[in-house]
């Protein structure tokens, strides 16, 4: 069968996305069955609102002195924050919060996976239906935004920020083995394979890569996705209503990462710890947000993940890793609820968020945008260039079960290696398709 694609020119840190997200599939398909009140807000009125933030450290840190700023300038429209509810997820919370109708009138922790459902619920305002809401968004976010658009076309979510997930590489690891820990061989297939080889062959780590093993839907944003982006140049895991993986493209993917799988470049049983910090693998899958979780711990290097004919970096797509915010519809004081959000995505708040953080804004030309942060922290500049090449999680119904079909699928053929990868994909897209349909 000929396949083919359509090509489009802190705390510590994995435990940070994963330790969220670890029920979520779960929970965000039990909580389909509910349905909230509806809109309790209006789009004119004003007053006082409340916010929940992530209660990452430095987050909570941007949070409070955005709405420091905003309490000092507005105070008949005053702003009460509290990090997010503890549970079990994020996801969990934030849908048991809309079903009871008392969802906040912002969340800045909303993942895009989580929309649709959210959306189904009827807890999202529509940003589209503000007279200035598309202009807005599109103006902040350029091209980009437009993968945060739902099927109908409009926002449910204002896209915040994003963590472009790269290839970190031990340089210490890598001269150790006798390979260029500047100018690592990483670009195509067949040098990352047999620069991972030599890794493991010269014995200074175990593995040479070791991606989380694991079932859950989300894992494969960190294996499959930056790869699949860079291979495709930017596509998307399902355009148009249809899967895209399971093309020639997709199946390329696959088998790479069956050969890493097979050659034990990469372990096949969850390791508790990061093996990157902990030296047990030369090579990880992370964000911007790994720079100062492993600053001082590994003398690292990052580069974009490989595809199978290479390409330079400045035209190499990756995983977004975005977290955004929703405006609710719990919410009563909406119009206030509208100017905190653009306030708090302002050029100047993007940029407290940038310095605070690390963590890269959904704004178009970054690098130019704040050129003195990045002049001043080299570190982070690859993830700013980054930042303008990436590819999010479509905006679908059933969202986190077309993933977890998806991974499914991924674990028994291609970390456990049985069948046939276009056979396993060809069967997992008609899932995808069965489930995105309902």
């Amino acid at each position: 069968m000929q396949r083919s694609i359509r090509h489009k020119n802190t705390s510590r840190q994995t435990r940070r996305l994963l330790a969220a997200a670890a029920t979520s599939a779960a929970m965000i398909v039990a909580l389909g069955a509910c349905s909230s009140g509806g809109n309790s807000g209006s789009a004119t009125e004003r007053g006082d609102i409340t916010i929940w933030y992530s209660n990452n450290e430095n987050e909570v840190k941007w949070g409070k002195q955005m709405v420091e700023a905003w309490n000092a300038d507005n105070p008949d429209e005053q702003v009460k924050a509290q990090e997010i509810p503890a549970g079990k997820s994020s996801e969990e919370v934030i849908g048991a919060a809309i079903t009871a109708g008392n969802a906040p009138c912002l969340i800045f922790n909303t993942a895009p996976v989580a929309v649709p459902q959210f959306q189904k619920q009827g807890g999202l305002v529509d940003l589209s239906s503000f007279e200035d809401g598309d202009s807005y968004i599109e103006e902040r976010t350029g091209d980009l935004a437009e993968q945060y658009q739902s099927e109908d076309g409009k926002f449910y979510q204002m896209p915040w920020k994003s963590n472009p997930v790269m290839l970190f590489y031990n340089k210490d690891l890598f001269a150790a083995a006798g390979l260029d820990p500047e100018n690592p061989a990483l670009a195509t297939y067949d040098e990352f394979l047999a620069t991972a080889r030599t890794l493991v062959s010269a014995g200074v780590s175990q593995y040479a890569i070791n991606p989380s093993a694991t079932s859950e839907f989300f894992q494969s944003w960190f294996d499959f996705y930056p790869v699949y982006a860079a291979e495709t140049g930017g596509t998307l895991f399902i355009e148009n209503g249809e899967a895209t993986f399971n093309s020639d493209e997709g199946v390329a993917v696959g088998e790479f990462w069956k050969t890493v799988y097979a050659e034990n470049l990469a372990g096949k049983e969850k390791y508790t710890g990061d093996s990157f910090a902990d030296g047990v693998a030369a090579m990880a899958s992370a964000g911007p947000w790994a720079v100062s979780v492993y600053d001082g711990v590994v003398n690292w290097g990052a580069v974009p993940f490989p595809s199978s004919a290479g390409s330079t970096a400045e035209d190499t797509y990756t995983f977004s890793d975005a977290k955004n915010v929703g405006l609710f519809t719990a919410c009563k004081n909406q119009a206030t609820a509208w100017d905190v959000l653009k306030f708090a995505t302002s050029e100047e708040q993007d940029g407290q968020l940038l310095e605070l953080t690390g963590q890269m804004p959904l704004r178009q030309d970054l690098p130019e945008v704040y050129p003195d942060y990045f002049a001043a922290n080299p570190a982070y500049e690859q993830f700013g260039d980054q930042a303008s090449r990436t590819v999010e999680v479509p905006q679908v119904p059933n969202s986190v079960a077309a993933w977890q079909a998806f991974r499914d699928a991924w674990t028994k053929n291609v970390i456990s290696g049985e069948g046939d990868v276009a056979d396993a994909f060809d069967a997992a897209a008609d899932k995808v398709h069965e489930l995105i349909a309902e």
